[in-house]
């Protein structure tokens, strides 16, 4: 069984992983942020409640972590004009071009990762890790 250099290799993977964009984001993004402009960006003005499957944390961290995107201009929180209750949550300007550069910041990053197989053997590693996460 190969549990344990897997286990070792994917914790390998993910560390540097969140190092180099942790560091490429700052001071601006983080990559939490980046998800939830990406959210944005691809389904529109979301309900915060909409984001907690995608970040897997609690209400109360979603919250924290809206507030300091709104003070950093790169959401709004606006109350629905049909009832106030709800919260639409939808990107800025600023917000935008910051999702742009952090995608940009990501593939660059996969590229180069990728870069060091052929291109069969990125085809195949896609391949597998959609066997492994289940969703191929």
């Amino acid at each position: 069984m190969h549990t344990a250099e897997f286990a070792r290799l994917l914790d390998l993977i993910v560390k540097d992983y969140q190092a180099h964009m942790e560091e490429e984001l700052a001071p601006t993004l983080t990559t939490s942020q980046l998800t939830v402009l990406e959210l944005l960006e691809q389904q529109g003005n979301l309900k915060p409640s909409d984001l907690i499957p995608f970040l897997s944390t609690t209400p109360a961290a979603v919250t924290m972590l809206l507030d300091r995107m709104e003070r950093g201009e790169l959401i709004r929180r606006d109350r629905d004009e049909n009832d106030r209750r709800n919260v639409w949550v939808s990107i800025t300007d600023k917000g935008q071009s910051e999702v742009e550069r952090g995608i940009a910041v990501r593939n660059a990053y996969l590229s180069g990762v990728l870069d060091r197989i052929s291109t069969h053997n990125q085809q195949l590693l896609v391949f597998l890790l959609g066997k492994i996460s289940g969703t191929k």
